[in-house]
């Protein structure tokens, strides 16, 4: 039984992996859609600083101030594209796969193939024999 133990702790462990890993795609998403807002904002102020002529309050041209607010716009899009390529997996996830990597390894020298596929087999059968009760 011991075996089919360590295939059951594998699999709940590469389970607690994927979700980790779903999250940190999903983080990574959502700080690609802000930075993407961001980058649209930077080409929206740069049409609103051509029809509001903020220059006057900065007492800068035309273009320097329109080059401003883009600029600015532009950093923090930058600011948020890095933190979005800096995910790296988090504690839980390589805790996870370390124990998988565990199980797996312990799995490899007690079971065979065979060993796996009767159990299969059997649960295939009581299936196929409750069907046909129907």
């Amino acid at each position: 039984m011991r075996p089919v133990r360590l295939a059951r702790i594998a699999a709940e462990a590469e389970g607690v992996r994927l979700r980790g890993l779903a999250t940190r795609i999903a983080t990574r998403m959502v700080l690609a859609v802000v930075a993407l807002v961001f980058v649209i904002g930077a080409i929206v102020f740069a049409h609103v600083a051509a029809w509001y002529e903020i220059r006057t309050g900065l007492d800068q041209t035309f273009l320097v101030t329109t080059g401003i607010m883009a600029g600015a716009d532009l950093l923090v899009a930058i600011i948020f594209g890095l933190l979005a390529s800096r995910s790296r997996p988090g504690r839980v996830e390589r805790e996870a796969l370390d124990v998988r990597r565990q199980a797996i390894r312990g799995i490899s020298g007690t079971l065979s193939v065979t060993q796996l596929l009767i159990p299969a087999l059997r649960l295939m059968a009581n299936m196929r024999r409750a069907r046909r009760r129907r």
